[in-house]
């Protein structure tokens, strides 16, 4: 491990205030299915009009991780066996943001043919964590293992946090649900709930906001106390406000999740109606400039020929956290137990045998390290131990529950 950096300030608290109660839903909370539902349009494709510039788009796209793989994923794919992907979605662009960014969605998905199961794990984006290669940077947050490494870095820290092997990657730039929403012509979404957002802060106050009504499509917005836009069918600007706003959601990234979803089913829903709204040439640009993977051309193909019948179920669910302070910072922390909860469904899912969870912080950090933000872990034979999935840490009180989604 990496010598730890100097720290000016030690913790003052460490508070946790239990985890967060999520009723059960029938909505898939991602934003990310974007890339993949859109991925294996593009695979299917409309004509072969278009095939040469398909081709040509997934090539732009592939981008390798430089993780070495833990499986043959070739040889997997030929077969027709369960594979795993690591859906990312990074807020590069968003706010005026035009750095790499965070991964601000975080998802493991399965695909198993054998069940026709499609098996969606969410990760908490906020999650206490030790990221491999900048431990010395800890406490982080899981989302921050984008923004400081690369995408390798993100499945490293996913791969060692659950122990669970990480197939492919796909990475989106969530700027783009914006342009795709105006390629398709809008979406109407109903809202969940009723809320405010000024795309300017992030939050509900100031002279630029949107108004979107619980149980309604219909949406307006207002500009210097003047309303400039009223409708039922969202563009991509009103779109990419309703899926970002989060602090005035009761649920907070999982309110945030389900409304980005909302979106991308009603993308979805206008690709299917009428195919060359996407998969035409302007739509294969955006797409070489706004995702990564490293799925080939060729993989997309296969998974269009031997798993699309896997995508008719699609099972959702999300690894619980419980809320803790550090420094004044709020951190979400997902409890060993609720670990392996999530390992076992996702290795079941990939037809392989139990396995204990990964390290409890992602990355290996010493009992010191964490004694010094008031965590006391426990499990190790000497203080310069570092956790494993057997460890246990207390600070004053931890509760955490496990709430399924159920089938989409």
């Amino acid at each position: 491990m990496e010598p730890r950096q100097d720290r000016q300030t030690r913790v003052e608290r460490n508070q946790v205030r239990g985890a967060r109660g999520i009723k059960k839903t029938h909505r898939i909370r991602n934003a990310i299915l974007l890339i993949l539902g859109l991925l294996l349009l593009i695979g299917g494709g409309v004509s072969a009009y278009y095939y040469n510039s398909i081709r040509s788009t997934a090539n732009k796209t592939y981008n390798d991780s430089g993780v070495k793989k833990q499986r043959n994923v070739s040889q997997i794919l030929k077969d027709g066996k369960p594979f795993s992907i690591l859906l990312l979605g990074t807020d590069t662009g968003e706010l005026g943001r035009d750095y790499k960014g965070r991964t601000d969605t975080m998802m493991l998905a399965t695909v198993n043919p054998k069940t026709d199961k499609v098996t969606i794990m969410s990760l908490p984006r906020d999650n206490l964590t030790a990221i491999p290669g900048y431990t010395s940077t800890f406490p982080q947050k899981l989302n921050s293992a984008y923004e400081l490494g690369s995408s390798a870095t993100a499945i490293k820290t996913v791969q060692q946090w659950l122990n669970v092997p990480i197939d492919f990657y796909a990475l989106v730039n969530m700027q783009a649900l914006e342009q795709v929403v105006d390629q398709v012509g809008g979406v109407q979404v109903e809202s969940p709930l009723t809320f405010n957002y000024n795309p300017d802060t992030a939050h509900s106050d100031g002279d630029n906001y949107y108004v979107f009504t619980k149980g309604s499509t219909e949406w307006t917005h207002t500009v210097n106390g003047k309303q400039t836009q009223s409708s039922d069918t969202m563009d991509g600007e009103a779109a990419l406000a309703f899926s970002r706003m989060r602090y005035a959601d009761p649920q907070g990234d999982y309110g945030r999740q389900q409304r980005q979803r909302l979106v991308v089913e009603g993308i979805v829903k206008a690709g299917k109606s009428n195919p060359t709204k996407l998969v035409n040439q302007k739509f294969l640009d955006l797409i070489s400039k706004s995702a990564q993977t490293d799925l080939t051309f060729g993989d997309m193909l296969t998974i269009v020929s031997n798993y699309m019948s896997a995508s008719k179920n699609i099972v959702s669910d999300h690894a619980q956290g419980g809320e803790m302070m550090i420094d004044g910072v709020s951190y979400e922390h997902v409890s060993a137990t609720e670990m392996q909860r999530v390992t076992n469904k996702l290795r079941s899912s990939l037809g392989l045998s139990k396995a204990k969870t990964g390290n409890l912080f992602g990355g290996e950090i010493s009992s010191s390290v964490l004694s010094e933000y008031g965590i006391v872990s426990g499990g190790t034979d000497d203080d310069e131990d570092t956790t494993s999935s057997t460890s246990t840490y207390s600070t004053s009180t931890y509760s955490t529950s496990s709430n399924a989604y159920s089938n989409y």
